[in-house]
């Protein structure tokens, strides 16, 4: 049996290591099945097995072990016949975020509010992606009349303008009708276009030569031909991109969280089979809603992941790391709802705001630019967020409105 490392190094609480599996059979037969043992405490193994095949993967998720270092045995058997290799895991503290915390913030009142029409009774309006350009705000964002989930489009010169803006709702878009949500726009300068990420419940794109003009996107394509069989559940999808590729990045609502890759002169096409990078124990400590961008001068990436506390509320987490491709290191002052990056623990409201959500959930970051390499400026750090204090017992019933962190 060969391993393609001996060795594996991960960030404390953080990014999931993999190592691929090559067992050699000679006239055997038999269902191969590989295991590791001298796992630290807390500390937990995923498997891709040969089954009848000679090649596998193991994967070993920090979790809440101790940093050090630890010596694991890797057996591989049919039944019949055993094999086995060392294998080295080092957990250290990972990569030093270069993003100043602890984190607090102040919130506006609801900006963007549920606009019902004659033919849309809409009671929420959530999951906002934002971009300033050409002098304006542009905001797709999920929408719900308490029967399924659309998207809608505004745009305004400025946030004080933004809560009279007239949506403009996607089913009237060829091909939108039906479920289409959780919306993500940017410019993606190598094909000189506009692309617009969302579930459908699978992820899509469409294209437009014009941000403005949302009647004019392309019918909806899948990402995927079929959901992947290594995938049970898969949802919020976000894309970003480096110089060379393209990631994909989704959750599982059950504690997992997803990276798919494609070069950067394939996309939309050629994306990888999903592989999980991280996962936590109890799913709604990584459980949906997450966003990634790159820090302006900083030379690190942000992935911020929704958490829900014990309470209900809704909050975010923060991890980094120094290459879309690599391990991701949770912020030690962004990673828990007591000291969360975004959270009712560290928001207050502007003054002469009545205090209006316990919840803050899917949104956006405001950023400096609106390509591909989703980039946000470290030292002005604004969110547009969904917030409620309403929680009915149905999740579509809740009526989200949109604020401003800053």
């Amino acid at each position: 049996m060969q391993l393609s490392s001996n060795s594996l190094t991960v960030p404390a609480g953080g990014s999931i290591g993999w190592a691929n599996v090559t067992v050699g059979r000679t006239g055997a037969v038999g269902n191969v099945s590989i295991s590791v043992s001298g796992l630290p405490a807390g500390a937990s193994a995923l498997y891709a097995q040969p089954g009848y095949s000679t090649g596998g993967q193991l994967g070993v998720n920090p979790g809440g072990a101790a940093q050090g270092t630890y010596t694991l045995n890797v057996q591989a058997s049919d039944g019949v016949a055993n094999a086995s290799a060392p294998l080295t895991l080092v957990i250290n503290a990972g990569t030093t975020s270069l993003l100043p915390g602890p984190f607090s913030w102040t919130s506006t009142a609801p900006l963007i509010s549920p606009q019902p029409d004659a033919t849309h009774a809409i009671l929420a309006v959530k999951d906002p992606s934002v971009v300033y350009f050409n002098g304006l705000w542009h905001v797709y964002a999920t929408v719900t009349d308490g029967n399924g989930w659309n998207m809608e489009y505004i745009n305004f010169p400025d946030w004080q303008h933004a809560a009279s803006a007239v949506p403009y709702y996607m089913d009237q878009t060829p091909g939108f009708a039906g479920y289409h949500a959780a919306p993500e726009v940017f410019y993606f300068s190598p094909q000189n276009k506009w692309y617009l990420i969302f579930q459908s419940p699978q992820p899509q794109y469409s294209t437009n030569s014009d941000l403005s003009q949302p009647a004019a996107w392309s019918a909806p394509q899948n990402f995927f031909a079929a959901q992947p069989a290594n995938v049970p559940n898969w949802i919020d999808f976000w894309v970003i991109c480096d110089s060379s590729n393209c990631y994909m990045f989704f959750s599982g609502d059950d504690g997992n969280f997803y990276r798919s890759q494609t070069s950067i002169q394939n996309f939309p096409n050629g994306f990888s089979t999903p592989q999980v990078i991280m996962r936590a124990a109890n799913a709604f400590d990584l459980f949906e809603a997450s966003n990634t961008y790159y820090l302006q001068g900083l030379n690190q990436y942000l992935t911020l992941n929704e958490c829900i506390d014990g309470m209900g509320r809704r909050y975010f987490r923060a991890f980094v790391a120094t290459s879309l491709g690599g391990s991701w290191t949770p912020l030690p002052a962004a990673s828990s709802s007591a000291e969360p990056f975004a959270g009712i623990a560290n928001v207050t409201f502007d003054a002469g705001v009545t205090p209006w959500t316990v919840d803050i959930s899917h949104g956006e970051m405001l950023r400096a630019g609106y390509d591909q390499t989703l980039t946000i400026d470290p030292n002005n750090l604004q969110y547009l967020y969904q917030g409620t204090s309403a929680h009915p017992s149905s999740y579509i019933d809740i009526p989200w409105q949109l604020g401003l962190l800053h």
